[in-house]
C-alpha cells in the first residue's frame, strides 16, 4: 500500500502545527511529512498534511484561499493580539453596536495591505519575528498585500475566559481570505477602524481551497484509511495514460497529446494517471503535448 498522499487533520488549540504531524510519522512509518498553511499555536482547525512524494505538492495547497471563524474582543489590545496576552492598549468605554461594526467591515474586503502581527513566523534576516520579540528586540514589519473576499458578523460573542483586558463588546465573525492573511492582525485593524482597540480568540480554520474541515480527523484517531489520493485535494484535470505512456513520463520525456484537456489553469498543471485512475505524476500541459514535472508514484 502506498505511503504517499494527503491527510486532513483537525488541529486542536494549544498544539503546534509541527506537533500535529507526529501521528502521520507513526501511522505511515515515514519521516517524510509536511503541511500547508501553519496555524497559530492557539488556533484550531483544518491542516492539509502530506506524506512521501506528495509533500512536493504542498506549495499548490498553500496557495489556496482559506476560511476562518474567530471571536473579536473590542476594547483592548495585547502584545500577541490574542485575548489573553499582555495588555498594551486599554481603550476608554465606548458603545460599539453590531451596526457600527458592519459599517467598517467593507474597509477590509477586496485587495488590501496588512501589517503582520509582531509575534508571527515572518522572518527578518532569517530570524522569526516572534523569536526577535521574545529576545526584547523592537521590530517593524512591512505591510503585505492580501485579499479578503468575504468578512461578516455571524453573531454576538459570549464571555471568553482568561481575557487580560476589559472588553466592551464581543462579536463572532467569519472571513474568506487569501494566503498570508493574519486573523489576529485583521482583528487589530478592525478595532482601530472603530476608534478603539481589539484582539481575537477562538480562531478556527474551516476550509482550504475546496477542502472542508468536516472531512478532517483528529491526530489521535488517524489510521491508514485516512490517506487520500492527490486528486481528492487538488482539482487539477486528470489525464489517463497507457502503460507505455506512463513509462515515457517516468523517464522524464514528454508525450504528444492531441486531445484537448478541459479545465487547465494558467499554470498548465495536470495530473497524469494510469489506466486504473491512480495519479502518478504532476505534468505541464500545452496544446499538443504533456511534459512531466515530477513523479508521484511508488518505486518499482
Amino acid at each position: 500500500m502506498s505511503n504517499s498522499g494527503f491527510v486532513l487533520l483537525d488541529k486542536i488549540a494549544g498544539e503546534t502545527s509541527f506537533k500535529a504531524l507526529f501521528p502521520l510519522k507513526r501511522v505511515f512509518s515515514t519521516k517524510r511529512v509536511g503541511h500547508a498553511g501553519t496555524l497559530d499555536l492557539r488556533a484550531s482547525g483544518l491542516i492539509i498534511a502530506a506524506t512521501g512524494r506528495c509533500t512536493r505538492l504542498l506549495p499548490f495547497v498553500e496557495a489556496k484561499d482559506k476560511c476562518y471563524s474567530f471571536r473579536l474582543h473590542l476594547g483592548y489590545e495585547t502584545d500577541t493580539l490574542e485575548w489573553d496576552g499582555e495588555v498594551v492598549e486599554q481603550g476608554e468605554p465606548v458603545a460599539i453596536t453590531r451596526e457600527k461594526l458592519d459599517a467598517v467591515l467593507p474597509q477590509f474586503t477586496g485587495d488590501i495591505e496588512q501589517i503582520p502581527p509582531k509575534y508571527c513566523a515572518v522572518k527578518i534576516n532569517g530570524v522569526r519575528a516572534s523569536d526577535l520579540m521574545e529576545r526584547g528586540r523592537n521590530i517593524e514589519l512591512k505591510p503585505r498585500k492580501i485579499r479578503i473576499s468575504e468578512l461578516k458578523v455571524i453573531g454576538e460573542g459570549e464571555v471568553t475566559e482568561g481575557c487580560s483586558g476589559k472588553e466592551f463588546a464581543t462579536f463572532d465573525l467569519i472571513c474568506e481570505c487569501s494566503k498570508g492573511t493574519y486573523i489576529r492582525a485583521l482583528g487589530r485593524d478592525i478595532g482601530r477602524a472603530l476608534g478603539t482597540y481589539a484582539c481575537v480568540s477562538q480562531i478556527r480554520r474551516h476550509r482550504i481551497g475546496n477542502v472542508t474541515l468536516d472531512k478532517a480527523v483528529r491526530g489521535d484517531a488517524l489510521t491508514r484509511e485516512n490517506l487520500l489520493p492527490v486528486d481528492a485535494v487538488l482539482d487539477f484535470p486528470v489525464v489517463r495514460l497507457t502503460d507505455e505512456q506512463v513509462a515515457t513520463i517516468r523517464q522524464g520525456n514528454w508525450l504528444p497529446w492531441k486531445t484537448p484537456v478541459e479545465g487547465v489553469g494558467p499554470e498548465g498543471n495536470v495530473f497524469a494517471a494510469n489506466e486504473q485512475g491512480e495519479v502518478l505524476s504532476l505534468c505541464f500541459y500545452e496544446p499538443g503535448r504533456i511534459k512531466p514535472k515530477f513523479y508521484l508514484g511508488e518505486d518499482d
